[in-house]
């Protein structure tokens, strides 16, 4: 409830004004006004040039302004170097065994092999701000897969994968087109590449285990802190607590590990398998990223141009086949919205089938 009032606010209240405003009519210029914007920024500037024309991202080079220092377009810039030219590939490692050099050596390798590895999609630098190229591996069932997930590989006309992943190229030159097939040949013998994948897990582990501590000693006085990781942090020197980074015991494995510069031994099609030097991250059975060494030189031109024109070869209805299944999918769409799906997939999709009863009903 509201404090009461005094009786003296009361009267100066209902007392008359004795204020007199006298009324100056003031002879103005009248002012152009601007138009209102509910905020100033990039966004909501003073522009009128069409949305449509208008750059979505602050600062491009194509706005005639000079070239920034910092924002996308820079940040694409300063990774030319480190970013391959061309996109990866999804594997599965099988298990290491070994290769007998020339001179009798024994070389240790790890043998990883392609399942139906395939394109999904390309992301571009005017939509997504940046290049790559999405890579799916092996099949999934579609009853294990939401809806969404379903209708993103309908318009694709691709079967649903089991790992998707992106592979960042270093301009519009890396893209695939969707739909296509990665084999083994897309690295050549005595390529350098990088090899990604999770270390294997090991379960909660102590510090000299986890770190290689060297351990306390056994006796002289030391009594059940044999292998305990000794004092964690001081009272006065770090001021009563604990250093952020401090090496403790806790979960070991499971991180990303990359193993670069392994040379290719072997590429074969036929059992689609590639069979690079040394060891990789992981156990058996599980997911690695394979992409051209960073810090070598490229493949050559020759064979990346050769591997592209072999894509086309091989699948020459690539865009032809994207856009089919686009069509279709916007179609199978309307028979949803319409509840003809059920019909449709008791009699069988088939071609023409899904317009066929909707041009009968607009006629």
């Amino acid at each position: 409830m509201a404090p009461r009032l005094p009786a003296r606010c009361w009267r100066q209240l209902q007392a008359p004004s004795t204020l007199i405003r006298p009324a100056i009519a003031l002879d103005l210029p009248p002012r152009t006004l601007l138009p209102r914007t509910t905020k100033r920024g990039v966004k909501y500037g003073w522009s009128t040039e069409n949305p449509r024309d208008r750059t979505r991202r602050f600062r491009q080079p194509d706005e005639g302004l000079p070239t920034p220092t910092s924002g996308p377009a820079a940040a694409l810039k300063r990774k030319e170097r480190t970013t391959p030219a061309r996109a990866g590939v999804l594997a599965i490692k099988k298990g290491m065994t070994a290769f007998m050099g020339r001179s009798g050596s024994r070389i240790p390798c790890t043998v990883l092999q392609l399942d139906q590895v395939q394109t999904v999609a390309n992301k571009t630098w005017s939509k997504h701000g940046y290049w790559a190229v999405q890579v799916g591996l092996g099949e999934r069932r579609p009853v294990a897969l939401t809806a969404p997930m379903l209708g993103y590989y309908e318009a694709k006309g691709i079967a649903p994968k089991q790992h998707l992943a992106e592979f960042r190229v270093r301009d519009a030159e890396g893209l695939l087109p969707v739909g296509v097939q990665l084999q083994p040949d897309w690295f050549h013998v005595g390529q350098w590449v990088d090899v990604r994948a999770n270390s294997r897990g090991m379960g909660f582990a102590g510090a000299m285990k986890r770190h290689g501590f060297k351990g306390q000693e056994a006796s002289h006085g030391n009594s059940l802190n044999h292998r305990t990781p000794g004092s964690l942090g001081g009272s006065q020197g770090s001021g009563s607590r604990v250093i952020p980074g401090k090496k403790m015991p806790g979960r070991m494995g499971n991180e990303r590990v990359t193993m670069q510069n392994l040379p290719v031994l072997l590429v074969n099609n036929d059992l689609g398998i590639v069979v690079v030097k040394g060891a990789v991250a992981g156990p058996k059975g599980c997911i690695v990223r394979i992409q051209d060494a960073v810090k070598k030189a490229p493949p050559p031109k020759d064979f990346i141009e050769l591997t592209r024109q072999t894509l086309e070869e091989r699948f020459p209805d690539a865009k032809a086949h994207l856009t089919a299944a686009r069509v279709k999918h916007l179609e199978l769409k309307e028979a949803r919205k319409e509840g003809r799906i059920h019909k449709l997939l008791s009699a069988g999709v088939t071609e023409g089938a899904v317009s066929a009863p909707h041009e009968e009903a607009m006629a």
